[in-house]
């Protein structure tokens, strides 16, 4: 698959989408990114300088079969507008990787009857690690879902959803859930500098076993659950410390917050859809 894309917006995420998708082997000039930001379009150039950069997006919408949108939620409504014309006149499949605006508000914007791609991605696409949640509205067929997960797919991890209303849950677990982790992390480190570890050790410690921990889990057939017992020994100082964490109300804290997000999700959403 070698379809011309638009990228609106070519900030870090979207420099990440392109240097994933040229790793995979997708020829640099089939790939457009349009930013209004002068250092923007330098960044993509000095990087990839077949890459198509433009101000405006006319020209490049004009060359795609796919428009990836990826510029911040609070300013979706006006570019979505200001392409309106050029998208309807070349009818592309349309991906975007706005946090909390609905597909249904995007694509009224653009001037509807298009088909849509609403993407949940994560901070670790930036290194090619992230999680991406993907909800296709009725318009999309099997080939455009196809190149939307590719796209995707060069950054990290990921899954399709039947109905774009999870897409509000995922946002509270791994769209926002690598600040759960690094708070976890930092800690971590924390308490291990209250222990008395130098200040760099106990940092150090607590990002590998972080990355160690995932990297198990992830390569591994159990569940967390069981990984958790099998390094937890009766008695010993594991068992000793997550009783600390149960008896605090752990996982009911986490129940909260991810709860208190979802929602707030969902307000967002009704915000950034309103005309």
């Amino acid at each position: 698959m070698n379809e011309p894309i638009a990228f609106i917006g070519a900030g870090n995420m979207a420099r990440s989408l392109i240097g994933g998708l040229v790793q995979d082997g997708w020829p640099e000039d089939a790939l457009w990114a349009v930013d209004p930001d002068a250092s923007q379009r330098d960044a993509v150039l000095r990087r990839w300088p077949s890459v198509h950069v433009h101000e405006e997006a006319g020209e490049a919408v004009a060359h795609a079969d796919v428009v990836v949108l990826a510029v911040k939620p609070q300013v979706l409504r006006d570019v979505a507008r200001g392409i309106a014309e050029a998208v309807q006149s070349r009818r592309p499949l349309v991906v975007s990787i706005a946090a909390g605006v609905r597909g249904a508000d995007i694509e009224r914007w653009l001037g509807g009857d298009l088909p849509v791609v609403r993407c949940m991605p994560n901070t670790p696409a930036l290194v090619g690690s992230g999680a991406t949640a993907l909800a296709a509205n009725s318009r999309v067929d099997t080939g455009q879902k196809a190149v939307a997960e590719s796209i995707l797919r060069a950054v990290g991890l990921t899954v399709w959803l039947d109905d774009e209303t999870a897409l509000d849950a995922v946002t509270a677990l791994s769209g926002s859930g690598p600040a759960y982790c690094f708070l976890l992390m930092e800690a971590m480190e924390d308490a291990g500098v209250q222990l008395g570890l130098p200040r760099e050790t106990a940092r150090l410690l607590a990002l590998q076993t972080a990355f160690g921990a995932a990297k198990l889990a992830l390569e591994s057939e159990d569940d967390a659950a069981t990984l958790r017992t099998r390094v937890t020994s009766r008695g010993g100082t594991t068992e000793q410390a997550l009783r600390v964490l149960e008896s605090g109300g752990f996982r009911e804290l986490f129940t909260r917050a991810l709860t208190a997000a979802r929602d707030r999700s969902r307000e967002l959403a009704d915000q950034l859809g309103k005309d």
